[in-house]
């Protein structure tokens, strides 16, 4: 594991498992929920800081297609939903990331997408993975590059999973603060109906809700939570329009998910496509005051 941080933050991840953020500390308060541990996030649960790739989120079923190529994922040994549909791709603990460069306060790491024959049966698009990590003026930015490597478009549909909490008071007395967006509808199996609605700005406590819902994000893209005295804020780059609240009834967590692409965008055949020659950048940032 690699810790970076400057002026009383603090991040740390494990580039041999994942390049999962395993902590985030403010003046020594942890920031991250990593319920279970490393230990449970090998076994397939998400915790801590996750990057979701090449897909966050669930697809519609066992077979997609995409720019023309089609993809049956029967077989292959994939983490499932309740619903028993394939979830979170396919980078979950994996391991294979190779460190490029890290100092005090940033780091670069790089996964060979493209050289896994397994990984390609379930996402047959060879291309590099690039994360860099950094901490500054009260900000872990995080950002993630896809780089083809063969003679294929690679779709973009990866985010990163940040469960959060807030030292001191309980979840219900926080605030949730979320932008005037677009509120995407979910059916019940959690994915998009094609359905939207306006949803003007809100700073409410979380209470008693529970989320797990989609919004598309419009000119403001901070999301954030507050409470005992601290601000926890998700700001996201151009590269992610869309992004996931959960707060599931049984977690003492927030998460608020930047994703490139709309839950099931490879089943729908609608992720954006990076040709080759080409890569795809998007960052976001955890800020915290």
């Amino acid at each position: 594991m690699l810790t970076i941080g400057a002026g009383g933050l603090e991040a740390t991840f494990a580039p041999e498992v994942g390049m999962l953020g395993t902590s985030l500390r403010f003046r020594g308060e942890e920031l991250l929920d990593l319920s279970g541990g490393v230990a449970r996030y090998e076994q397939g649960h998400q915790t801590g800081l996750p990057l979701l790739a090449p897909w966050a989120n669930r697809l519609s079923g066992w077979r997609y297609e995409i720019d023309g190529v089609e993809v049956d994922l029967e077989g292959l040994e994939l983490g499932t939903d309740p619903n028993g549909l394939p979830i979170h791709g396919t980078m979950t603990a994996q391991r294979g990331w190779e460190v490029l460069t890290s100092s005090a306060n940033a780091l670069r790491a790089r996964f060979a997408y493209g050289a896994r024959p397994d990984l390609l049966a379930a996402f047959p698009f060879p291309h590099d993975l690039i994360v860099d990590v950094a901490v500054d003026d009260g900000a872990l930015r995080v950002s993630t590059t896809v780089v083809p490597t063969g003679d294929r478009a690679v779709p973009v549909c990866f985010g990163w999973h940040p469960y959060l909490r807030l030292p001191g008071p309980p979840r219900r007395e926080w605030r949730l603060l979320l932008p005037a967006c677009e509120h995407l509808e979910l059916d019940r199996l959690s994915l998009p109906t094609g359905v939207a609605k306006a949803q003007a700005a809100e700073e409410e406590p979380v209470g008693d809700r529970i989320f797990d819902d989609l919004y598309a994000l419009g000119d403001d893209r901070v999301l954030a939570i507050e409470g005992g005295g601290l601000r926890v804020a998700v700001t996201y780059d151009a590269g992610y329009p869309f992004a996931q609240v959960f707060a599931p009834p049984d977690g003492g967590f927030v998460c608020l998910e930047p994703m490139t692409a709309p839950t099931n965008a490879l089943g729908t055949g609608s992720a954006p496509l990076v040709p080759p020659g080409e890569r795809f950048t998007a960052g976001f940032s955890i800020n915290v005051a």
